[in-house]
Formats: structure tokens, sequence, C-alpha cells
């Protein structure tokens, strides 16, 4: 029964993530769309990949795998909500400056990405560093 929950869940999901990619390739400007499409799908191969090894090989699974599905430990979800604390706490910082940019004339399309890629360095690098130093 759970996993007829969890497949029927996934496949929900799945068509949220198309309906909102195919509305966004035919209005949004650009290929916002295609874009979306291709992070949904880079993301849920993420997601399937970090279950199945949660599934098969829990003794195997790191860190930020057992954190993020909260199977993890107290020491997981530790570090995790700290990396979390810097990532918020850099984030403002990281959105003023896109603002400035933006509003200095740069292409808001490239200082969102920027933003966007800025945010995920500083989240890996914080869980990375608070890993090691526990």
């Amino acid at each position: 029964m759970r996993k007829l929950a969890v497949g029927g869940i996934l496949l929900a999901v799945v068509a949220l993530i198309v309906t909102v990619g195919l509305l966004l390739r035919e209005h949004a400007p650009g290929n916002m769309g295609v874009g979306f499409l291709q992070g949904a799908a880079v993301g849920l191969l993420a997601l399937l990949l970090m279950v199945w090894r949660l599934s098969k090989r829990p003794d195997r699974a790191t860190t930020f795998e057992r954190a993020w599905s909260q199977t993890g430990d107290e020491r997981d979800d530790a570090i995790l909500t700290r990396a979390l604390a810097v990532l918020g706490l850099a984030a403002f910082p990281l959105t003023s400056v896109a603002a400035v940019a933006v509003a200095l004339g740069v292409e808001p399309s490239m200082v969102f990405a920027l933003l966007l890629f800025a945010e995920i360095v500083v989240g890996g690098v914080a869980f990375v560093v608070i890993n090691r130093r526990n």
C-alpha cells in the first residue's frame, strides 16, 4: 500500500511539473519552459537516485541523503539545519547584490541564474564544511 501511495504521489508531481512546464513554454518569454522542464528532470532524477540509494543500501547513503530525506540521526539533522542557516544568512546579501545589478541594467535573466547558482554553491560549501568540522 505504501509503494502505491508513493507511486501515486510521484505521478501527480510529474503531471504537475509537465503541466507547468508546458504552460511556461507556451506563455512565458524566451525558453523559460524548456529550462524549467530540464531543471525539473534533473531534480527528479536526483530525488529518485537518493530514494533508490536509501532503500537499497541505507548504510552507504551520504549524510546529505539521510538528512534531506529525514531518515538520519540527530547529527545529520543538525548539519543540514546549520547549513541551511548559513544559506539563509547569505541569501539576503546575495539577493541585494542581484537587485543592484538589475537596477544598473544587467540582463535580469542572467542575474537571477547567477543568483541561483551562487545560492546553490553557498549551500553546498556550507554543508561540506559543517559536515567536515563535526
